[in-house]
């Protein structure tokens, strides 16, 4: 057996290594650009090279191509010049409990006003402030898959209503929950914080824009750990100077890194991480693709199978 590995930014070294200890008896080799494949039977790839994802599609041999995460954008963006061949992402692999943990953090932050304190205490002032009442603290989760739910119990467990939104209906016990964008204006109307984990398709592209965003509660806070292309960024900035968006927590942005010269550095209110809410463990990533290489070679089904046609 064969494996193609690459990743574009060249950190691929670690990912042969460790499925040379899972999978020994299969030679991995890692594409660079301007070689050429003499044969192939999986793919494990991040951001492609468009050359490489054109030798795949004349290989008869290749029978599915895995990603090294759980966003699938950056492959799906190639449409039709992509191999004819399975897609499978990555399922949690670790990364569900550290968005819960990332998510937690950010509304624990906006609701016990750490981040006001934070200011205060630049200033060297003491002045202990009125706490939110949680009773009506709603957290607003879109997206309620494999990293959804993770955040969904966390916020539950500290006992904050909590409701979810997702493109079909789910049916989560002691949660509300809407579904479609029929429902999309009742969802967002009275949630207080809200957490998007979507994935990047031409129905969410811009969806958190100025008329969406206006629909949340007055002082509403938002946590984007997603990708950055859902959010209209001008339209967060005027929603913040206007006073309805309280503030918010991006790790995701349109363009990254995010170009120093963005508006988003030096408005204080809204808080920046770098693309690092749930970070690929790779050796549970590897284990994970190796165990699903196996089923295919058995003809068994696999999990997380990417649909072209939702784009996910």
């Amino acid at each position: 057996m064969r494996i193609v590995l690459y990743r574009g930014d060249g950190v691929s070294e670690p990912w042969e290594h460790a499925f040379a200890s899972v999978l020994p008896g299969a030679q991995t080799v890692i594409w660079k650009e301007g070689e050429q494949l003499a044969h192939c039977d999986y793919a494990v790839l991040w951001n492609p090279a468009p050359a490489l994802l054109a030798q795949l599609a004349q290989m008869e041999s290749v029978k599915a191509i895995f990603l090294m995460g759980a966003g699938v954008d950056a492959l799906l963006k190639f449409g039709d010049a992509l191999p004819d061949v399975p897609l499978v992402r990555l399922g949690d692999a670790g990364m569900g409990v550290q968005m819960a943990e990332y998510v937690a953090h950010a509304v624990l932050r906006y609701f016990r006003r750490f981040d006001e304190y934070e200011q205060q205490a630049r200033h060297s002032a003491w002045n202990p402030l009125p706490q939110h009442p949680k009773e009506s603290f709603t957290i607003g989760v879109m997206g309620l898959g494999r990293l959804g739910m993770p955040v969904v119990e966390a916020m539950r467990h500290f006992g904050f209503p909590v409701r979810g939104w997702s493109r079909s209906p789910k049916d989560i016990p002691g949660v509300p929950t809407y579904a479609g964008m029929a429902q999309f204006g009742d969802f967002l109307h009275g949630t207080r914080v809200l957490v998007c984990l979507l994935p990047l398709t031409p129905e969410t592209t811009n969806l958190l824009d100025r008329h969406n965003l206006g629909k949340l509660a007055p002082g509403a806070f938002l946590i984007n750990v997603s990708r950055g292309a859902i959010l209209a960024e001008p339209d967060l900035m005027t929603l913040i100077r206007s006073g309805h968006i309280a503030g918010a927590t991006l790790d995701v942005f349109r363009h990254e890194p995010l170009p120093a010269q963005h508006p988003f550095w030096n408005e204080p209110r809204i808080a920046l991480t770098p693309h690092i809410s749930a970070l690929t463990m790779r050796q549970d990533a590897v284990r994970q693709i190796v165990a699903k290489i196996d089923a295919l070679e058995h003809g068994q089904p696999v999990d997380d199978l990417v649909d072209r046609q939702r784009g996910y």
